[in-house]
């Protein structure tokens, strides 16, 4: 079954990054795993190595003998990740992100505080590969889906992606309802249409 968030970013590097080639779930050949999305825009020479994380009730939680390990279990794909990317992509611009629409913070525990993990995280990626990984989480989160919805109430040829096109429908419903309502306030006399 496809994953709804990999595809909602995979389509924000398609639509707003203009990347021409999106994958989803990439084995690595040297180190076990995966990658969740890679985008690669061909003539600006940049790649995008996304990873996922759309736990919504939770936030972006990974835990192991009832322990937090989410900072560690991201700092090893992450490292994974990179060892890819100036592999495959050497002669491009690779920008490494972690994607996540919760991020919470914890009031009591600092260890299950997700913002410490996060700091954790871009601490030892900076010092172990010199890499910056680029954090869309939360309100960065929203603001690019906000995009996707802004790029879908503008085009109008179908959509492929079924979460584009969800935001197309949704987009072009909220249009026309309101089209219909500025006519429907200018009749004289006013009718009673209910719709």
């Amino acid at each position: 079954m496809e994953n709804t968030g990999e595809r909602l970013v995979g389509d924000y590097l398609r639509y707003i990054k203009g990347c021409d080639f999106i994958d989803f779930n990439v084995y690595t050949k040297r180190a076990q795993g995966e990658i969740d999305v890679i985008g690669v825009n061909a003539a600006k020479k940049q790649v995008y190595v996304c990873e996922v994380a759309t736990h919504l009730t939770t936030g972006i939680q990974y835990v192991r003998d009832k322990r937090p390990e989410t900072a560690d279990r991201l700092i090893k794909k992450f490292i994974k990740d990179i060892d890819y990317g100036q592999e495959a992509f050497g002669d491009h611009h690779v920008t490494y992100m972690l994607w996540s629409p919760v991020i919470r913070q914890s009031s009591g525990n600092p260890a299950y505080n997700q913002f410490v993990h996060l700091k954790k995280i871009a601490d030892e990626i900076k010092a172990k590969r010199d890499v910056e990984i680029t954090f869309i989480i939360n309100e960065s989160y929203l603001k690019a889906l906000g995009e996707l919805r802004v790029f879908a109430r503008n085009e109008t040829k179908e959509l492929k992606s079924p979460v584009m096109r969800f935001l197309q429908i949704e987009e072009w419903s909220q249009k026309n309802l309101a089209s219909i309502k500025r006519r429907k306030d200018k009749a004289e006399p006013k009718e009673a249409i209910t719709y």
